[in-house]
């Protein structure tokens, strides 16, 4: 079964490829009707986009690909943090924070070994027998 596709014409002639409203012949972004909304979710995003900028340029946030991306934004959250009023819910972020900051500093360690062991001795090659999976006729 094919499904149905959008009814608008690009410019260059081709088709628009997206899932029509139902019961109309365009999508989303084509239908008349969907005019304003589509207006302010091209805004929104705007808006998002912005936010993102400035957040990173703030915060020098670089994302959380790495356990030093991870330990940069837990201290920025940290730091905002000590900066409310004392509270009990202020406290159990603090407390939450300093566990998850413990937890990020023992990975880091475990990963700085690992790339030590692994320099000297080279990675280690699992065979199949070694799986950690159990296999069928094995317990």
């Amino acid at each position: 079964m094919v499904g149905r596709a959008c009814s608008y014409q690009m410019p260059d002639g081709s088709a628009c490829r997206a899932t029509p409203l139902r019961d109309q012949p365009f999508c989303f972004w084509h239908s008349p009707e969907t005019s304003e909304e589509l207006t302010e979710a091209r805004r929104m995003g705007g808006l998002h986009r912005r936010k993102k900028r400035t957040v990173v340029t703030i915060y020098g946030f670089g994302g959380l690909r790495s356990i030093e991306d991870n330990q940069a934004l837990l201290e920025t959250i940290a730091v905002e943090t000590l900066g409310l009023e004392n509270s009990i819910a202020r406290n159990r972020a603090l407390t939450a924070i300093v566990v998850t900051g413990a937890k990020l500093i023992e990975l880091g360690d475990l990963a700085s070994r690992i790339a030590a062991i692994e320099a000297t001795f080279g990675p280690r090659r699992r065979s199949d027998e070694e799986s950690v999976f159990p296999t069928e006729g094995r317990r």
